[in-house]
């Protein structure tokens, strides 16, 4: 019975630390400004499957908007048949998803596998999964933030652990 306590403290002490890097990583307060920007797709090879509503970008895809870049081998944006909602997909080794926040902080996400999921405000990140913000990182097989309830969750595979390395707070001095 001790066992199974000491689990569950330290399963819900390492969700509680999960969440407070919420703080330091403000992925919700990206840069609003963006978002009114224009986007621009570079890639060797494009593909366009219009019956199914399904773009790819293949080699050495670069997208920009504004302050936000994603690097990619392989985009793949798949629109919704009934709305306008759209999932991206990008894959590469890394895939790497970089913007300034309002605060003028970057953040970086990189990971074998970036899926932005617009109607569901859900991006996830898998294999190789890393969050860097201000000298601070978390990282792990898959991570999964939600944009609206900027509730983050990190998991690992048997093998490793999700890891976190926090900066300490730098003071304003006055």
């Amino acid at each position: 019975m001790n066992f199974i306590t000491n689990k569950l403290v330290k399963r819900l002490a390492t969700q509680l630390l999960v969440s407070s890097l919420l703080l330091p990583f403000g992925l919700a307060h990206s840069a609003t400004a963006d978002l009114n920007k224009q986007i621009m797709i570079k890639a060797k090879r494009q593909a366009t499957d219009l019956k199914n509503k399904i773009a790819s970008y293949l080699d050495d895809v670069v997208i920009t908007q504004g302050s936000l870049s994603i690097n990619a081998d392989v985009v793949r944006v798949v629109s919704k048949a009934d709305s306008n909602d759209k999932i991206y997909i990008a894959t590469g080794k890394p895939a790497t998803f970089k913007q300034l926040l309002d605060n003028g902080q970057p953040i970086k996400l990189q990971a074998d596998k970036i899926k932005y999921d617009e109607a569901n405000h859900l991006i996830t990140i898998s294999g190789h999964a890393s969050v860097s913000q201000e000298g601070s990182i978390v990282s792990g097989n898959k991570i999964i933030y939600n944009t609206l309830t900027e509730q983050l969750n990190a998991e690992s595979n048997s093998e490793d652990s999700v890891t976190t390395i926090l900066q300490p707070q730098t003071k304003d001095k006055h």
